[in-house]
């Protein structure tokens, strides 16, 4: 049974690793529901959040195949109950309509949401949160006439008190000195 799965590589910043980590989805026909990239907490290093919908044999597949990219350090896998984790959705809409309604400012208020800028022409509206909840309030804030919506990739860290990378990378360091 398929079920949402996250995937965090990690890597050097090489040109053409997002195309071939792609190619991997691609050739098994998987669509990419969220793709983030950004430097990691370590210098150098650059993290990918992929999330997929996929079985659990799968899954395990998968990683492994992106594991044997050249450039790939390490890659895992993890459930939506592993991390944690958030998107941010940015919202324009008429000033106009703020102005005429009081009901958007109830709306952006319940959600959480916050006005990030006011012209005269439109107001920009900002919420984080996992997709349902920015998808809620684009619902809401779409009866007054959505004038632009975006909403990112997802940003998640695992739960698991240890970094899993950190550790691969000391073992990995200890083996090649002790090769030398």
């Amino acid at each position: 049974m398929k079920q949402e799965y996250n995937i965090t590589v990690y890597s050097e910043n090489h040109i053409g690793l997002l195309t071939r980590i792609a190619i991997v989805f691609t050739r098994r026909k998987i669509n990419i529901d969220s793709l983030t990239v950004s430097e990691s907490a370590i210098s150098g290093v650059y993290k990918f959040t992929i999330v997929i919908q996929s079985t659990p044999d799968l899954i395990v597949k998968i990683v492994r195949q992106i594991e044997k990219q050249i450039d790939v350090m390490k890659a895992f896998y993890h459930t939506n109950e592993e991390i944690i984790y958030q998107e941010i959705a940015l919202y324009k809409v008429s000033t106009d309509a703020l102005y005429e309604n009081n009901t958007i400012e109830k709306v952006v208020r319940n959600a959480g949401a916050r006005i990030l800028e006011i012209t005269r022409e439109y107001t920009v509206i900002e919420k984080t949160g996992h997709k349902e909840e920015t998808q809620n309030l684009f619902e809401e804030l779409n009866k007054f006439k959505v004038m632009q919506f975006i909403r990112s990739g997802r940003v998640a860290l695992t739960r698991d008190p240890i970094e899993r990378l950190s550790e691969f990378l000391k073992e990995r360091d200890a083996l090649l000195a002790s090769l030398e």
